[in-house]
């Protein structure tokens, strides 16, 4: 199963970091890349690239749909939908690079694996400042900021706290995984998900 919705968490203290560039209008920087087949940790400059892994693999998942799909936008192009699911990962990606680890795997980011380390989360003024989630208050509609910041938030962090309990602040937190369609069936997530299991 290269597409994951369900939360991993895996218990630990420590963390890391390394790099790479891509999609069709980013060039890879052959330089940076150790080995394609190796996890790597995304910069914050590549976080428009990795978004776009993201968005091809939860194109059509009702979550991600959830705070774009709605009856106020229902006038919005598919293209104008498409361009608002991007921008969420890319910023969802750009606060993991600063708060958490994001790390990716293949020549063109085939997948695509966000974690929050064990007592971190990227709701602090800065993180949301500099990764650009602000931005979300003037792009969603209203009934789409009502489904992200007043249901999915509250939602994601109570049931996080109260599926680990006291464990909650010294866990490893998946938060999203995906693979490229192209890319899937090549054990690419399970070694997203090693990476972090061996720290």
């Amino acid at each position: 199963m290269e597409k994951m919705n369900a939360a991993i968490t895996i218990e630990s203290t420590k963390s890391a970091s390394t790099s790479t560039s891509a999609s069709s209008s980013i060039p890879i920087k052959t330089s940076d890349i150790t080995s394609s087949h190796e996890p790597r940790v995304i910069k914050l400059s590549e976080a428009k690239a990795a978004a776009l892994c993201l968005a091809d693999a939860f194109a059509t998942d009702d979550v991600a749909m959830y705070f774009i799909e709605t009856p106020d936008r229902a006038r919005k192009s598919a293209a104008a939908n498409w361009n608002l699911h991007v921008s969420i990962l890319e910023y969802i990606v750009a606060a993991h690079c600063m708060k958490g680890l994001a790390l990716t795997i293949g020549p063109n980011y085939d997948c695509v694996a966000l974690w929050m380390p064990p007592g971190q989360n990227m709701d602090d003024l800065y993180t949301i400042l500099r990764s650009g989630m602000w931005r979300l208050h003037y792009r969603l509609s209203p009934e789409g900021k009502t489904r992200f910041f007043k249901e999915f938030l509250p939602l994601l962090h109570d049931t996080k706290a109260e599926v680990l309990g006291a464990r909650d602040d010294d866990a490893w937190y998946l938060v999203y995984i995906g693979t490229k369609t192209g890319a899937r069936g090549k054990g690419h997530a399970r070694k997203l998900i090693e990476y972090v299991g061996k720290m």
